[in-house]
């Protein structure tokens, strides 16, 4: 049998503890303890530096192993911090670091507050999907069939090999009637394709592509990208230069769309909060910043840690944005519905 905690009453007796007892005893516990505003000032100036961080990110330099960039890759996370700092604090009784820590909480609630809460509405006519299927996937069939269960009515694809193109012809055919493959990236659409083209991203090989696809609602241009891997390298950092370069055409392209309706898809290995993005970010909406369910994080697909895929709209409205189950990449797919009539 469960013991209950025993406090003494008025009358000299003991009863069950009152709950917020021991919070209250806590408290008076600090009552005219003349150190709690000068013990745990390194944790107070700890969590003041934190808020700095995450208020300040965009004016980290970028020339020193793309520090900025690295930093805002992994944004979100600088909220784990925080309850690290808040025991700290208590521990040491320090009322200081408790007020200081209320600057790291107002600015992560008011950055990332929103992205816990779901987002995601119903309606829509249109279902697009993205994944980077690795190009050593073991299962390529099993990774397409997954795909396209989504129910997608345009899938795009990144990192494919030749090798492996094929078998995702063969393994999305019954589902969609029209594709196109230019390089390592592919479009598989439930509507007609037309003005299929590459995309030149400065990287000497075919990555990019652009389309536009017919659907009942009207012309849609279409980008899939794959922007060149980033490196956390000891002796250079976060070597992310010519994935920066890349960004910049990718964005050049979009901007030069004919079309006013454009769906971006694709891996371009960094966040919405990468200033090294801004070419494209700059031009586009997240479906999932819009009208997501949570952080979408979609890599590694083991543990992930960081939203590099993305789904991206202008002059379309985002209804739903979700991620897939994990497949045979190291990605996790992801999907989006829109409103193309909006």
């Amino acid at each position: 049998m469960a013991q209950a905690y025993m406090t003494e009453t008025d009358d000299g007796g003991s009863g069950p503890e009152r709950p917020g007892s021991r919070f209250r005893r806590l408290l008076q516990g600090w009552r005219g303890d003349p150190g709690i505003w000068r013990r745990g000032l390194v944790t107070a100036g700890l969590a003041v530096f934190l808020a700095l961080v995450m208020l300040f990110h965009a004016q980290i330099p970028n020339n020193v192993g793309n520090l900025g960039s690295l930093t805002e890759t992994f944004l979100p996370w600088l909220g784990f911090f925080i309850p690290v700092l808040l025991v700290v604090a208590v521990v040491r009784k320090s009322a200081a670091a408790l007020v200081a820590l209320l600057l790291p909480v107002i600015i992560w609630v008011n950055s990332f507050g929103g992205l816990i809460t779901g987002k995601s509405g119903t309606g829509g006519d249109l279902t697009v999907a993205t994944h980077n299927v690795n190009a050593d996937n073991p299962d390529p069939t099993g990774t397409a069939q997954d795909v396209a269960a989504s129910g997608a009515d345009v899938v795009a694809l990144e990192e494919l090999t030749p090798a492996a193109v094929p078998v995702y012809e063969k393994a999305l055919a019954g589902e969609y009637k029209y594709h196109a493959v230019k390089g390592t990236v592919g479009l598989w659409s439930k509507y007609p394709l037309s003005d299929t083209r590459p995309v030149d991203i400065k990287l000497g090989w075919v990555r990019a592509m652009r389309t536009t696809v017919t659907t009942p609602k009207g012309e849609v241009a279409v980008h899939v990208a794959h922007l060149p891997s980033v490196r956390v390298k000891l002796d250079a950092g976060f070597t992310a230069n010519q994935r920066d370069n890349s960004a910049d055409a990718l964005g050049e392209a979009i901007a030069d769309e004919k079309i006013d309706k454009v769906i971006l898809l694709g891996d371009l290995n960094g966040t919405m909060n990468d200033r090294a993005l801004n070419a494209v970010t700059s031009q586009l909406r997240s479906t999932q910043g819009a009208a997501g369910d949570g952080f979408g994080f979609s890599w590694p697909a083991s543990f992930p840690m960081a939203r590099i895929d993305q789904i991206m709209v202008k002059d379309v409205e985002p209804v739903s944005s979700w991620t897939l189950p994990k497949t045979g990449s190291d990605h996790l797919p992801i999907a989006a519905r829109v409103d193309l009539s909006s």
